[in-house]
């Protein structure tokens, strides 16, 4: 259906061994390349060793920021096939980002085929070992050369894929969380709903600020009134307060995460009372104050979930589930990575085995 031109690499690398990943620091032998040309739209696709790119210096994406990515994991099930979870999603969302950033979309069914292909080629990089899986990267980058301020007329579209180690490797830990009280991550009307770069060059700065204290993660604030709880990190967030889990709307503002997406239907499915509406630093300092405040976690490609053991604000520490983790936490931990390793049926059809 599509005309994909693949060049395999003379020269493959050495795979690191499981225990040695981490996240983000080995690279598979190939990558998926598109290029954008104005007035001939996407062309060119083509699988290619994985290799440096050459860019102009005045590149547009150096000094205007025209860019969006996305995460993905392509898994080894149980039965040791290669499995790719709600990767359509993630090119949707790719293209509801393009169109915020002036970013011509791409042909989602062509990038879905280039992605399988490029995984297939690069099947034995997905590791093995329980909790590991293949982070795969796809983005776009401005690439035409010139300085002036409008969108670009030439981009490029890249999947590259890195073998990454599991996420816990001591057990699922809950975090300590601090509530951002300076700096807003976005604004409505922002970028904040994209998978932009920006976004989360903002996020440095409260990130650097956090750690600094000693807690691993920032819980961002809605950026008028500085009262609305909006996300974690780079994760989505979610409350448990008497019995009911509460995770902020998309107001345009927020990443529409896949994972929060999943998270929601699968509370459902399972009958547990959930809300999408604005909850603010308030709500959940009243509900920590009345013992209400059952279970904090966030949502994301990379942990999947993250319990939240302490939430600072305003100098004072709230504990919550006296730092350990909750059984909502644990119930959704298990049934997405389930169906993500295939120990559990897939009933939602989320999955695309290779």
């Amino acid at each position: 259906m599509f005309d994909i031109k693949t060049e395999l690499t003379t020269n493959p690398k050495e795979k690191p061994a499981s225990e040695v990943l981490g996240f983000g620091h080995y690279f598979s032998d190939h990558m998926f390349v598109l290029d954008y040309t104005e007035g001939i739209g996407w062309h060119d696709a083509r699988i290619v060793p994985y290799q440096p790119i050459t860019l102009d210096p005045s590149a547009m994406i150096f000094h205007y920021g025209q860019s969006v990515f996305e995460g993905l994991k392509a898994y080894v099930t149980v039965d040791k096939q290669a499995l790719l979870f709600r990767p359509e999603q993630n090119f949707r969302r790719l293209n509801r980002s393009n169109e915020r950033l002036c970013i011509p979309t791409i042909d989602e069914e062509l990038a879905l085929e280039g992605l399988k292909q490029l995984v297939s080629v690069d099947r034995e990089w997905i590791p093995s070992a329980p909790g590991t899986s293949l982070y795969i990267r796809p983005f776009i980058i401005a690439t035409e050369p010139n300085l002036g301020v409008h969108p670009s007329k030439k981009y490029q579209f890249i999947i590259i894929m890195s073998p990454s180690g599991s996420y816990y490797k001591e057990g699922i830990n809950p975090v300590k969380i601090m509530v951002e009280e300076q700096f807003v991550r976005a604004v409505k009307g922002g970028t904040g709903e994209a998978k932009t770069g920006g976004n989360y060059a903002s996020a440095l700065k409260g990130q650097e600020i956090a750690s600094r204290e000693g807690y691993a993660q920032t819980l961002w604030l809605d950026g008028k009134g500085n009262k609305n709880i909006e996300e974690v990190g780079s994760m989505n967030i979610f409350f448990k307060i008497n019995g009911t889990v509460v995770t902020p709307a998309l107001n345009g503002s927020i990443l529409p995460g896949i994972t929060r997406d999943s998270m929601l239907h699968v509370l459902k499915s399972k009958g547990v009372p959930v809300e999408e509406r604005n909850i603010s630093i308030d709500e959940v300092v009243e509900a920590y104050n009345n013992g209400t405040l059952e279970e904090v976690f966030g949502t994301g490609t990379a942990a999947v979930i993250s319990p939240v053991g302490e939430l600072k604000y305003l100098g004072d520490k709230m504990i919550i589930n006296e730092g350990k983790i909750g059984e909502i936490s644990q119930m959704l931990y298990e049934t997405l990575t389930g169906i993500q390793y295939g120990f559990i049926e897939d009933t939602f059809g989320w999955t695309i085995r290779l």
